[in-house]
């Protein structure tokens, strides 16, 4: 893997990290909201699980495993 390619791949994931994070504040504020919006809820709670998905795949990427 060259530099350029690592370095995308590092802002992707700081990106991905941060979103993750706002969602989940988002998420619990909407929790303790008097009435919560249960369907934009459960969008947040779904686009939080993809961005979770999209972490792992990145992190494996950039620390592919090694067969020893």
């Amino acid at each position: 893997m060259n530099d350029d390619n690592e370095r995308d791949l590092g802002v992707e994931l700081a990106r991905l990290q941060q979103e993750h994070r706002d969602l989940d504040a988002a998420i619990d504020a909407l929790h303790h909201s008097p009435a919560p919006d249960l369907l934009r809820l459960q969008r947040l709670k779904k686009r939080k699980l993809y961005l979770r998905d999209r972490i792992s795949y990145v992190e494996d990427q950039i620390t592919p495993d090694i067969i020893a």
